[in-house]
């Protein structure tokens, strides 16, 4: 029988730890609303496990600690716990009106890892992430707390997620100065619709050894394609009508999950940028024989410095076709189509360094580079 997939492991970051190029995200376990209800999220863990993937990700705050304690349950049951790198989060309060039960401070460092162990029957996670930029704690507390949860053994890793590229540059710096655990992995929205990490974080993240680990692949599903042919625009506030081409989204609880969570990505949905790309990578897709996610999926599972990209789903049939975006080359001309479609906007200084200003710094002569070039052009 070949290999899965899933089994063409990835080393994270300068770490020896393997993981699989998809990861499984469980912010959809749990019961109520948009979620997927412990039997469906039993079924949706057991056939990425036995797919051969091993990178399951959690948080503190999913489902109000209810994807954690699910999670735990299940590995407890299969007794799958050893074979996975779990990774969960901090940063999210978990106590309405107490400010200590959220941000990065070590107080709430210490106790988020604490509940966290205990939902997830486990006495140790894998790979440990700062959530998001609190904006206010200094990052050598931060930096600190965590090397010290390594040198415990509670933790055998640990990442940062949502943060800016100058925080993750000097997060790393900070630790190699003082001999800290550095920083694994970035966890970062990323796909064909949000390309914006590759101006300043993969550059970053190359030089500085750490593994890029992207989130919402599909841009909210954007990128399946099952909005394709909505006319453009959203509700200018919340009690403005809702426009007849939304009502559709309401059935999978797409639009009702993301206005509730006043989520930014909305904002993102629904524009004429976003319609060109889904129009060029339909078209991509139909010549491929593939799905509109697993061309999307596989785009971004290949671009520089990304070790594993995270997926969610909420049945069965969401799994196996995101499974299948591993087992395909996308031809370069396809490549080249997507490229163009999705290219993000040149912005201040990259435009300065380019081909119109070659000229004028080199002398007038060419001068190449033997390291990628993730500019945004």
């Amino acid at each position: 029988m070949a290999a899965s997939p899933l089994t063409r492991y990835h080393l994270l970051g300068r770490t020896g730890l393997r993981v699989s190029p998809l990861a499984l995200g469980t912010m959809t376990f749990g019961e109520g609303d948009w979620l997927a209800g412990a039997k469906q999220s039993r079924a949706l863990f057991l056939r990425y496990v036995e797919a051969g993937g091993n990178f399951v990700d959690t948080a503190v705050n999913y489902a109000g600690g209810r994807s954690e304690e699910l999670l735990g349950e299940i590995m407890a049951e299969t007794k799958t716990r050893e074979r996975l790198v779990v990774a969960t989060k901090f940063t999210v309060a978990t106590v309405p009106g107490d400010p200590n039960s959220g941000g990065n401070g070590r107080k709430n460092i210490l106790s988020s890892l604490d509940l966290s162990l205990r939902r997830l029957r486990t006495d140790y996670i894998d790979l440990y992430w700062l959530h998001m930029w609190d904006a206010v704690t200094p990052v050598e507390e931060v930096m600190s707390t965590l090397d010290t949860l390594v040198r415990s053994g509670k933790v055998r890793a640990v990442g940062l997620s949502n943060v800016p590229a100058w925080y993750a540059a000097k997060a790393q710096m900070l630790a190699r100065a003082h001999g800290w655990e550095p920083v694994a992995a970035m966890q970062l929205e990323y796909s064909l619709a949000e390309r914006g990490i590759e101006r300043e974080h993969v550059p970053a993240a190359l030089d500085l050894d750490i593994g890029v680990v992207p989130w919402s692949p599909l841009a909210s599903g954007l990128l399946t394609g099952k909005y394709a042919g909505r006319p453009t625009g959203l509700p200018a506030s919340a009690g403005e009508a809702r426009p007849a081409r939304l009502e559709a989204m309401t059935a999978d609880g797409t639009l009702d999950t993301l206005e509730r969570m006043d989520n930014p990505s909305l904002s993102k949905l629904f524009t004429e940028r976003a319609s060109r790309i889904v129009a060029v990578l339909r078209e991509c897709a139909a010549e491929l024989g593939h799905s509109p996610a697993q061309v999307a999926l596989n785009w971004v599972t290949r671009r520089p410095g990304v070790v594993s990209t995270l997926f969610g789903a909420t049945n069965p049939r969401q799994v196996e076709d995101n499974l299948g975006a591993l087992g395909f080359d996308l031809p370069d001309t396809l490549a080249a189509r997507l490229e163009q479609a999705s290219r993000p906007e040149a912005v201040y200084p990259y435009y300065f360094a380019g081909p119109a200003t070659a000229p004028m710094v080199n002398g007038g002569t060419t001068v190449s580079s033997i390291t990628p070039d993730n500019t945004a052009a």
